[in-house]
């Protein structure tokens, strides 16, 4: 399970098994969401509203390196 980033509290991770369309899974606490990195549509959410919207904040700003890190995890064999 690679941690992409540690911030602020939440954990932004993907599973070795993903599969497409490209999207990250979000943990605060016990609470958690997925969001497609795409389009920044909310996929699933269990999260409150004001950390829903500092976590998809949060993805919007490390969208591109997100996105490069699933393409080397995924293609890299």
């Amino acid at each position: 399970m690679p941690t992409l980033l540690l911030y602020d509290g939440f954990k932004f991770f993907f599973y070795a098994n993903e599969h497409e369309p490209k999207h990250v899974h979000v943990m605060k606490g016990d609470d958690f969401a997925k969001i497609e990195l795409q389009t920044l549509k909310i996929i699933d959410n269990y999260m409150k509203p004001k950390d829903m919207k500092k976590a998809l904040l949060i993805v919007k700003n490390h969208q591109t390196k997100f996105e490069e890190q699933w393409d080397e995890f995924f293609n890299q064999g």
